[in-house]
């Protein structure tokens, strides 16, 4: 069972809206966030009620490259194991409109993933990866810290809508299941 959810992102106003925070997006849309966050543990925290289970939802304030020093400290305080940690980050190689589930494996060059291996000392908790698509032109660093344009406003709210029922199915059914009914499907199409 999912005890904490981590929001992969950057502080500050210069990285609002920007692809590389889109986990941050989906996890202050949520209503069960809504509540105050607490800054603790190199970050902030909310002690949140999903589908009926307490999770601890958590935002490292460290930057990405050192999400690690805010994760462990709070699963150290809370007693939480990293097979009870779901990782949420922005994806290059998935489109936009898409997710991937993941459980372990490899960090794909991900440095907030890197960094909560290293300080975890495993790659052995879940992922919600949210595609963010790579850029046709130019740099990868350019694109994931450029702002999410706003001509996909419309599509980036039903994308993280779409996200936030694949997040609650995944806490109240359970991976395999989330994983099949949301893996790589295009959460945006157009009917």
């Amino acid at each position: 069972m999912i005890k904490l959810i981590v929001a992969l992102g950057n502080p500050g106003i210069e990285y609002e809206l920007t692809r590389h925070n889109i986990a941050w997006i989906l996890v202050d849309g949520m209503k069960e966030t809504s509540l105050t966050w607490k800054n603790k543990f190199k970050g902030e925290y909310v002690d949140a009620s999903i589908e009926g289970n307490k999770i601890f939802v958590l935002k490292p304030q460290t930057y990405m490259n050192l999400s690690g020093e805010s994760v462990l400290p709070l699963c150290q305080f809370f007693k939480i194991i990293p097979q009870e940690i779901l990782v949420i980050q922005d994806e290059l190689d998935l489109p936009f409109g898409q997710i991937h589930f993941k459980k372990g494996g490899g960090l794909a060059g991900h440095n907030g993933l890197k960094s909560i291996a290293k300080c975890l000392g495993t790659d052995d908790f879940y992922r919600m990866r949210i595609g963010i698509g790579r850029p046709v032109h130019g740099s990868v660093s350019s694109w994931v810290l450029a702002k999410i344009p706003s001509s996909l406003d419309i599509d980036l709210n039903l994308f993280m809508d779409k996200s936030s029922e694949a997040l609650r199915y995944f806490i109240r059914e359970d991976f395999k299941k989330a994983s099949n009914l949301y893996n790589k499907k295009d959460l945006i199409a157009k009917n």
